[in-house]
C-alpha cells in the first residue's frame, strides 16, 4: 500500500512511495525512475522499507529534507566562514600573534577560503605543499604553514563546527633539527654597526636641508637632529636586539616601566613574552648606554609609554623596509631580524657562557632549544676526543 508508479506525458515513468505522516498530513518520497537506475522490483522493496520506517513513526520526506538542508548548511561551513564568523575573534584575544596568523592563514591558503572545512584533506594539502616546494619554499616554512591551518580546524572540531578533524594525521616534512643558527661575523657587525652611522648621517644632513628650505621660506624650523644622539628608533632598536636578544614583538611591546636603569636590566613581561613567562635580562654596558641616551631625547617616558613607539604613538607594525635597505647598505645577506637573537646567544656561547645561563636570558622554554647553539663552545668536542690520544 502506498506504492506508486506515476507516468507523465513525456512517457517518463516515477516510482513514489506515498504515506501519511503522524499529523495525517499526506507525503510521499520519489524512489526512482523505471529503466535508469531503478527496476520494479527494486523499487518495491524499497517501498517496503520505507513503510516499516513510517510504522516506526519516521517521517522519511521530512528526514531526507532535513538531510538536504543540512548537507546544504555543511557546504556552506567554508574556511572563509569560519575564519570570519568564530576564529578570527577568539584567535586574535586569546593569542599574542592572532592578528598575524589570521592573515597568514588568509594569504597563504586563500585558493581554499571557499572551500568546505571537511573538504581541505590530506591530499588537498599534499599537492599545495608539493607545489610549494616545486616553487622554492622551505620545507620548516611550509611546516610552520600547515600548524596554523591544522591549529584552525582543531578549533572547529572542538566547537563542533565539524565532525572529524580532517589534518589530524597529516604529518609534517622532514625537517634538520638542529640547524646552523645564522650569526654575524666581526667583519659583518662592523658593517653593520657602520652602515646605522651612515644612516644617522644621512637623516641628519638631510633634516638641515630641509630646515634651510623651510628658513628661505619663513617656515617654522623642524627640531636640528645633532641635537640629539639618535636621529630615530632604527639605531637603538638594532642595538638592543643585538646586545639583549629581545625578540622583535618583545621590542615592539617593550614600555619604559619595564626598564630599570638604576639596577641595570629589563623586564620581558609574561604577557608580551612567547613562552607567557616573564624574565629578566641585564643590560651590558652598550644596551645600557643606548636606552639611557634613548630615554633623553623621548618625549614620553612615563611607565605606560612604550620604548619604540610607531609613529602615530601607537604600537610599531613592522620594521621590513627599514631593516632590508639596512642589510642593503651593510652588504650583509641572508640575515633576517630574528636572527639578531641567534646572534645574541651564539656570541654568548662562544664566550663560554653555560647554556642554562643563555636559556635563561634568551627565555626558551626547554634546553634543547639552547642546545642549537653547543657547537659553538670553544673546544668543547676538540678537548673530548683528543682524551684518546
Amino acid at each position: 500500500k502506498g506504492f506508486l508508479l506515476r507516468v507523465y506525458p513525456s512517457g517518463r515513468m516515477n516510482f513514489y512511495y506515498s504515506y501519511r505522516n503522524r499529523e495525517k498530513k499526506r507525503n510521499r518520497i520519489m524512489i526512482g525512475v523505471l529503466g535508469s537506475r531503478v527496476t520494479v522490483q527494486q523499487a518495491r522493496e524499497e517501498a517496503k522499507d520505507y513503510a516499516t520506517m513510517v510504522s516506526k513513526g519516521i517521517d522519511v520526506q521530512g528526514e531526507k529534507q532535513k538531510n538536504t538542508q543540512e548537507a546544504i548548511e555543511f557546504e556552506n561551513k567554508t574556511l572563509e566562514h569560519f575564519l570570519n564568523e568564530h576564529y578570527e575573534d577568539w584567535v586574535t584575544t586569546s593569542q599574542k600573534s592572532g592578528k598575524e596568523s589570521v592573515r597568514c592563514i588568509r594569504s597563504y591558503f586563500k585558493q581554499y577560503l571557499s572551500t568546505p572545512l571537511h573538504k581541505i584533506s590530506h591530499s588537498t594539502i599534499n599537492r599545495w605543499r608539493i607545489k610549494k616546494l616545486n616553487e622554492g619554499l622551505k620545507p620548516s616554512t611550509i611546516n610552520r604553514r600547515v600548524t596554523l591551518l591544522k591549529g584552525l580546524m582543531s578549533r572547529a572540531v572542538e566547537w563542533n563546527y565539524i565532525p572529524d578533524h580532517p589534518l589530524k594525521q597529516f604529518k609534517d616534512l622532514k625537517v634538520d633539527k638542529k640547524p646552523l643558527m645564522r650569526y654575524l661575523s666581526e667583519d659583518e657587525h662592523a658593517r653593520l654597526f657602520g652602515a646605522l652611522a651612515e644612516r644617522d648621517e644621512e637623516l641628519r644632513q638631510a633634516r638641515e636641508r630641509a630646515n634651510h628650505h623651510r628658513q628661505d621660506r619663513n617656515y617654522d624650523l623642524l627640531p636640528s637632529l645633532y641635537d640629539c644622539e639618535f636621529p630615530d628608533r632604527l639605531t637603538p632598536m638594532v642595538t638592543l636586539a643585538l646586545k639583549t636578544g629581545m625578540r622583535r614583538g618583545e621590542l615592539f611591546d617593550l614600555l619604559w616601566g619595564d626598564v630599570n636603569l638604576d639596577r641595570k636590566f629589563v623586564t620581558i613581561r609574561g604577557e608580551v613574552a612567547k613562552s607567557n613567562n616573564t624574565r629578566h635580562i641585564p643590560l651590558g654596558p652598550t644596551a645600557f648606554e643606548t636606552l639611557e641616551l634613548w630615554k633623553e631625547q623621548s618625549p614620553n617616558t612615563e611607565a605606560f609609554d612604550r620604548v619604540f613607539p610607531a609613529d602615530d604613538g601607537g604600537r610599531l607594525d613592522n620594521v621590513r623596509k627599514s631593516w632590508a635597505n639596512l642589510l642593503a647598505r651593510a652588504q650583509i645577506e641572508n640575515f633576517r631580524w630574528h636572527d639578531m637573537r641567534h646572534d645574541f646567544a651564539s656570541q654568548l656561547v662562544m664566550k663560554s657562557v653555560p647554556l642554562n645561563t643563555v636559556r635563561e636570558l634568551c627565555g626558551h622554554a626547554n634546553m634543547n632549544t639552547t642546545l642549537r647553539y653547543a657547537h659553538l663552545a670553544p673546544d668543547h668536542k676538540q678537548d673530548a676526543v683528543s682524551q684518546l690520544g
